[in-house]
């Protein structure tokens, strides 16, 4: 079995590629600067890391896809995550980023919003692409937090560098909805696939074998990662992916309670719904009225 090359500081990457380490729990990487660099490779992160790639010198592989990535390039990984890279025979990598340690920022507002930069969870083809305004602003960023890592420590350094990480990861995130509106004809088509997936989960009977549909299972029929795919339909939509799902379940059931003499626990079972009880509560929570309610409502109205 392959050798996985854990990294959980900062000084096992710096040892990795022989670069020098800024500080202990955050370093600004330069691989312009790398004395050594392996042809093949597979890490697993504990750090936060986050690169701008020049040029396309080799694949970089998370599970068993392919990160679509070239000039002005940015992929970035979060701790637990595993990624592969093969180089490319007589390339030299460029690329520059930042990686920081959880350590690093918590307690900051950073570390309690870090859960928001969901791009940190996209994979395959989501890569960002740089414009180069773009591209200037994200080394503009690179360049402040390496100032204030190469000067005397000072009660203003972890402050100044963690707001500088956050201003980074903010502009990285106007980007990515740049792109998101870019590629709105690709999205779109996703979309399209997510609506056609989600109606055959229900017309094939999937629900009663493998219970209610989820954002995963979706994502993973488009090949996209859960964090970008839901991303993508909140931006085409302006619903979570979660909310659209459960809108198809209410409208299934309504059908099934109205086109149909079966028993609400039968619709239910028909849904994915381990317990009615469960059932229930989620259609009077949307409706207003419990299944039965909204039968007798029906019925008498006609």
């Amino acid at each position: 079995m392959e050798k996985v090359i854990k990294l959980n500081n900062i000084d096992d990457y710096s040892r990795l590629f022989g670069l020098e380490t800024l500080h202990p729990l955050v370093n600004v990487i330069d691989l312009q600067e790398a004395t050594s660099f392996p042809n093949h490779f597979k890490v697993n992160y504990g750090i936060y890391a986050i690169y701008l790639k020049d040029t396309k010198c080799g694949d970089i592989r998370y599970g068993r896809q392919t990160y679509d990535y070239q000039e002005g390039t940015v992929v970035s990984f979060a701790p637990g995550q595993i990624a592969e890279v093969d180089m490319q025979e007589g390339t030299r990598p460029s690329a520059l980023g930042l990686m920081f340690h959880p350590d690093f920022i918590k307690g900051t507002t950073l570390g309690r919003e870090i859960k928001q930069y969901s791009f940190f969870s996209y994979e395959s083809a989501e890569a960002l692409h740089l414009s180069d305004d773009e591209r200037q602003i994200f080394t503009d960023c690179i360049a402040k937090i390496k100032a204030e890592l190469t000067r005397p420590v000072d009660k203003h350094s972890r402050k100044l560098v963690v707001r500088n990480i956050e201003l980074l990861l903010d502009y990285c995130m106007r980007f990515y909805e740049r792109q998101f509106e870019t590629r709105s004809r690709v999205n779109h088509d996703v979309l399209t696939r997510f609506e056609t997936l989600l109606d055959d989960y229900y017309a094939s009977g999937k629900s009663m074998e493998e219970g209610l549909p989820t954002v995963k299972y979706f994502a993973d029929k488009i090949c996209l990662s859960p964090n970008y795919f839901g991303d993508l339909i909140k931006k085409e939509t302006g619903k979570t992916a979660q909310e659209y799902i459960q809108n198809k379940i209410i409208d299934t059931a309504k059908e099934m309670i109205l086109g149909s003499e079966k028993t609400v626990s039968e619709i239910a079972y028909s849904l994915g719904f381990q317990y009615s009880q469960h059932f229930n509560r989620i259609f009077k929570k949307n409706v207003g009225y419990t299944p039965t309610e909204y039968r007798k409502q029906s019925v008498a109205a006609v």
